[in-house]
């Protein structure tokens, strides 16, 4: 490995058994484990944040079972690149082909037709598929692709794995174990990685590189704040920082500040994020952070992302910053989004209720003799298509879920139920 690689790359593991992290994939009786024991892998997706190794476990698992691998970034290639592979896997004969593994980084950049490329291969068995991806893939990989593959998540390391990682890194890199460092704090080391190997060691290596060679090293959590802020300044569209931009521009959404959103959407459309990524984000705040305050604002980043996905960059960007002002801009009211947080922690704390016998549907003549559906009360029949009858289950009647906050909109909607219900929701 040369001297000038980063030392993220110095440090890949070059055999499964230095492989760090992933335990529940990986560990005797795992999933993952078990099918490389037998040596038959499926088509699989690694799905999980930046920096945990799912491009290193690909190349690990062809290494140990022995296999062609075949390598794309989704960000760079395209159908040519993909039939190109795969044309040369089925001119190279039986041994050529078995087994061969296709490896595609960030696959969730491949458009639907990029990944219709790959199904009759997968299918035939002409290839293994292994996918990475830091997206859902339900959402982002096509159904018939899905289906074709089983899909592993991976989790961001633990303090344990990184530190073990650092450690490692000083005992036996070419470079740094020429140096005297004492690691005296990591606090702000591992605070700054937030669980991603790659940008630990990345910002490991720019520290170090800050001292003089012949003197010794020790790193304080002040030394690596002083030293990595520089370092951290810009976005890379790689991944490091992607949830970290994301989370400031959601954050300012929510605190009503469009110039400070704006910014951060800059940001993102500078370094190259996809801007599906971002409009996804805007849906789901506007369902979390404004909700029923301004029920138009799901419906217009709905459109957003409807004509991102339509328009694509540069012209989106217009499309993302209009959605956002206005988003940053609305009444906020969170009413809808702590209801069902509030209804599910009582799913999981009293279970499956049964469901009351007036509300059950009874489509046999059995059913009804045992009270299915008797003495259900249909609103219509009533003055304003509404009288007073039990939807919830005996033992949590009269639980509301539903609490409005400041929110005008909010509030008004409490008035309607209360002015329904009565006392009955407290």
């Amino acid at each position: 490995m040369s001297f000038l690689a980063p030392l993220a790359e110095r440090m890949r593991p070059k055999k499964l058994d230095e492989y760090i992290g992933q335990e529940h994939l990986l560990k005797n009786g795992a999933s993952l484990r078990r099918a490389l024991d037998s040596g038959l892998i499926p088509s699989m997706i690694f799905w999980g944040p930046p920096g945990v190794g799912k491009t290193t476990l690909a190349q690990l698992i062809a290494l140990e079972l022995k296999r062609p691998i075949h390598t794309l970034s989704a960000i760079s290639s395209g159908v040519k690149d993909v039939r190109e592979i795969i044309n040369r896997v089925e001119q190279g004969g039986m041994f050529q082909q078995k087994g061969t593994i296709l490896f595609i980084d960030e696959i969730h950049r491949f458009s639907k037709s990029q990944q219709d490329s790959l199904l009759g291969a997968v299918e035939k068995g002409l290839i293994t598929l292994i996918g990475a991806t830091t997206e859902n893939p339900s959402f982002e990989v096509i159904s018939a692709l899905l289906s074709r593959c089983q899909v592993y998540t991976l989790t961001s390391h633990t303090k344990q794995d990184l530190l073990n990682l650092l450690e490692r890194a000083i005992r036996e890199d070419i470079v740094l174990k020429e140096k005297n460092i004492i690691l005296e704090e990591t606090t702000a080391l591992l605070t700054i990685s937030g669980g991603d190997a790659r940008k630990l060691l990345n910002v490991f290596e720019i520290i170090i590189g800050t001292f003089k060679s012949d003197t010794i090293i020790k790193i304080t959590d002040e030394i690596v704040q002083e030293s990595a802020q520089q370092s951290l300044a810009m976005y890379d569209k790689d991944g490091e920082q992607h949830y970290d931009i994301i989370s400031a521009f959601i954050k300012s959404i929510r605190g009503s500040d469009p110039n400070a959103a704006i910014y951060w959407l800059a940001r993102m459309v500078e370094g190259g994020e996809d801007p599906k990524f971002i409009a996804r984000r805007l849906i789901i705040s506007a369902a979390e952070d404004i909700g029923l305050a301004n029920t138009n604002a799901l419906l217009i980043a709905n459109n957003c992302f409807q004509a991102t996905e339509t328009v694509g960059f540069p012209e989106a960007r217009i499309i993302l910053a209009q959605c956002t002002i206005y988003l940053a801009s609305s009444p906020k009211g969170n009413g809808a989004y702590m209801a069902i947080n509030r209804a599910q922690e009582e799913v999981r704390k009293s279970g499956n209720l049964g469901v009351p016998l007036p509300l059950r549907n009874a489509p046999t003549a059995l059913m009804k003799e045992l009270g299915y559906g008797k003495n259900y009360l249909y609103s219509h029949d009533y003055p304003g298509n509404f009288v007073q009858q039990e939807f919830l289950p005996e033992e949590i009647k009269g639980t509301a879920f539903f609490a409005a906050g400041s929110t005008k909109k909010e509030q008004e909607l409490e008035e309607i139920i209360h002015k329904l219900w009565g006392d009955k929701y407290k």
